[in-house]
């Protein structure tokens, strides 16, 4: 009879969101050991008792305020050494956000002094291998970005062409040509044109759009390949 054994697991949520142009990730300031007052990923271990997905909520909720949040699993990370206490295996989930009603972050445990929204252009030094999960969680969006319309979920429900370029080329970090790039997402026909323009703005008021999901569910199979786009 096999006796019973114990797991060490952890949980590393990579939260973007989009905000005053720039594509942001969620970072929290460490207030435990190891790696105290160091930036890291919002991250802790998992309960004997609970499943990893329950973690994963509690956790961002813990140490964020952030509840509700759909989270996709997108990698485990399991080197040997990357915790300096002893083996641990992490879950890693990211998610993309509207910062609409979010960006005020709300820690509710010890181990967090501070959360804030951090430009993905100017990462600081984290704590364990979070580098790697961040970067490996980069990855995964921008090439998710050429197939399925994630951009969207960073936006407001109604945008102009202008911004849903801008979320575009913050994720891929590159410029798009303004013409192909609005030639084609409205070729796709998964636009809807809005009879709303720009309000109090000191040039020509662009016009507002909205995500037709439907459309999309019903027609879309080709691939939004922007990210084949020549800079």
């Amino acid at each position: 009879m096999l006796s019973k054994f114990d797991s060490i697991f952890s949980i590393d949520c990579v939260i973007f969101g989009f905000e005053e142009g720039e594509l942001k990730v969620l970072l929290i300031e460490r207030n435990d050991k190891p790696f105290q007052n160091w930036w890291a990923l919002p991250g802790y271990f998992v309960e004997k008792d609970e499943s990893i997905e329950d973690a994963a909520q509690r956790i961002l909720y813990s140490f964020t305020g952030l509840r509700d949040i759909f989270l996709e699993q997108f990698y485990t990370f399991g080197d040997v050494n990357r915790h300096p206490q002893g083996r641990v295996i992490t879950v890693a989930y990211y998610a993309m956000i509207r910062l609409n009603g979010k960006a005020d972050l709300h820690p509710n445990t010890p181990y967090v002094k501070t959360a804030v929204w951090h430009p993905v252009s100017d990462m600081p030094e984290l704590a364990f291998d979070h580098r790697l999960i961040f970067e490996k969680s980069l990855q995964k969006i921008r090439r998710k970005i050429s197939y399925q319309p994630i951009a969207f979920e960073l936006l407001p429900e109604k945008f102009t062409l202008t911004q849903l370029q801008n979320v575009y080329e913050a994720i891929l970090n590159k410029k798009l040509d303004k013409r192909n790039f609005r030639k084609k997402m409205l070729n796709y026909g998964i636009l809807k044109e809005l009879d709303e323009k720009q309000q109090g703005v000191s040039y020509r008021a662009a016009t507002y759009y909205k995500f037709d999901r439907r459309a999309y569910n019903k027609q879309f199979k080709k691939e939004l390949s922007f990210s084949k786009e020549q800079a």
